[in-house]
């Protein structure tokens, strides 16, 4: 059986700041590093086979504390990317709101009517997702795998673990930086064991 483990990226400065950031950057947050770190404590005893990440630099930077304890090579898949927001990387939400209205309403509300400013459809993304995905179960029969991405393409790969329609992306749980969800993939089954989990970020309490 091949199982999957999925996280986001630590936080980032753009994150604080409510700025879509697509495929452009923004430096991790202490809080980000914090969260990694925590999150490879959580993993420690997981023997993984490797470690699949996007190709940006918040990912890259998150995959590298993750491996901490984790003693493998990292390889990088553009296809891991979040989604291209074309004019809107960089801007805040609140910029947004203000000059494409109807757009961000269908970004969030209708993801399966949002016509991009520049940038990528939800279906590029899904494409995207399914070519990752692909490789993965080409490269890997068994084990554990880690793969290190975005929100958009988590809740886009959830969509295909479950088989819902792109309608229905943005249902919970909310996807925060470094959370987990694992996914086992048993022939073409999939099945989801933990969805979005941040226990890792709470304080122990004795």
């Amino acid at each position: 059986m091949l199982t999957l483990y999925i996280t986001r990226h630590g936080e980032t400065v753009w994150n604080t700041e409510r700025r879509m950031q697509g495929w452009l950057d923004s430096a991790l947050t202490e809080n980000g590093i914090g969260n990694a770190v925590s999150l490879s404590e959580r993993l420690r005893d997981i023997e993984f086979q490797a470690i699949y990440s996007s190709s940006s630099g918040r990912t890259r930077a998150t995959s590298e504390l993750l491996k901490k304890n984790i003693y493998i090579p990292v390889i990088y898949d553009d296809n891991l990317r979040e989604m291209n927001l074309g004019k809107w990387e960089g801007q805040t939400l609140d910029s947004i709101q203000g000059t494409y209205p109807i757009e961000i309403d269908h970004f969030w509300n209708a993801p399966e009517r949002f016509k991009p400013v520049g940038g990528e459809t939800f279906s590029a993304v899904y494409a995207r997702a399914l070519m990752a995905l692909e490789r993965i179960k080409a490269d890997n029969q068994v084990g554990n795998i880690l793969i290190v991405t975005h929100s958009v393409m988590i809740k886009t790969l959830l969509s295909i673990f479950k088989n819902s329609p792109i309608e229905n992306l943005w249902d919970p749980p909310f996807i925060h930086d470094t959370s987990l969800t694992i996914v086992e993939l048993d022939g073409r089954e999939y099945r989801l064991v933990l969805e979005g989990d941040i226990s890792h970020k709470t304080p122990f309490v004795v």
